[in-house]
């Protein structure tokens, strides 16, 4: 399946921030007649109703009618968009399906939870395929740049923080990392991108601003895990003192590109798409 073949229905499982309202309007300009999206209280935003046929309101954890919502409507591919807040898969009450579900996982990581649940929904008779057949030209590729060239320093910053954020995404830990003079200041957690972006850039002042560096694991699943970057990460980055935000390049979406490059240029933060090697910015 290609945009330029794009199927007469399309499911959304939709969490919050925009990107399950990017989705919907570049699946609508590339073809899709008919979109049906199952969205979460509290999570999902309520403006993506507008640019749907039906959209479902459930709670996190209730899998069966999650499933229900899109066979019963004759849905057979979906794609899962935007993230759930970590504090609410600590209060997520899972239905008897997905109780079942978590039971037979012997690791219960996002990665091995989301992949259970695309076999649920191909049981039913749902496909889950990656949403990035139609997000695929808001990925930058190499040699994409906004704001200030990096100085030599902060490209050999780039290039170690690239190699050590992919370790600890193949550890399934993180995939952002903060680093300056080639120490680690910050690794991604538990606690997501922008509480990582802070401490990484307090722990550089007052010395000076730090490079941090955001890749997609290796072998990543794009199913149920775009990389994705957008006007609040750069206004974390500002916040936080970081000097140049390096992410990988085919493989990350950058939302709110308008005001992403503006905020970049006003904090005179170097944004820009990296490969592995990185490519060096000139002298």
């Amino acid at each position: 399946m290609t945009p330029a073949d794009p199927p007469a229905s399309l499911g959304i499982i939709a969490g919050n921030r925009s990107l399950p309202i990017l989705l919907a309007r570049q699946a609508r300009a590339q073809g899709v007649a008919r979109l049906v999206a199952v969205a979460f209280k509290d999570e999902t935003d309520p403006a993506l109703a507008d640019l749907v046929d039906e959209i479902v309101w459930l709670r996190v954890g209730q899998l069966s009618k999650m499933i229900a919502a899109f066979s019963r409507r004759g849905i057979r591919q979906c794609v899962m968009v935007g993230q759930i807040a970590p504090r609410n898969l600590f209060t997520v009450r899972p239905d008897l399906r997905a109780l079942a579900l978590l039971m037979r996982l012997p690791r219960k990581n996002a990665h091995s939870i989301f992949g259970a649940i695309a076999d649920e929904l191909e049981r039913d008779g749902v496909r889950l395929v990656e949403a990035t057949h139609w997000l695929r030209p808001l990925m930058p590729t190499l040699g994409y740049q906004a704001g200030p060239a990096p100085s030599p320093a902060q490209c050999a910053d780039v290039e170690f923080g690239f190699r050590l954020a992919k370790e600890i995404s193949r550890l399934d830990i993180g995939q952002t990392v903060v680093v300056r003079n080639g120490i680690a200041l910050a690794i991604e957690a538990f606690e997501g991108t922008d509480r990582c972006l802070m401490r990484g850039g307090e722990l550089a002042r007052p010395q000076g601003a730090a490079v941090a560096v955001k890749v997609a694991k290796p072998h990543h699943d794009l199913r149920f895990d775009i990389p994705c970057l957008g006007r609040q990460t750069l206004e974390t980055c500002a916040a936080a003192g970081i000097a140049v935000l390096a992410f990988e390049s085919g493989l990350t979406l950058l939302l709110d590109k308008p005001e992403v490059e503006a905020l970049a240029q006003r904090h005179r933060i170097s944004l820009l798409a990296a490969a592995d090697p990185p490519a060096h910015a000139p002298p």
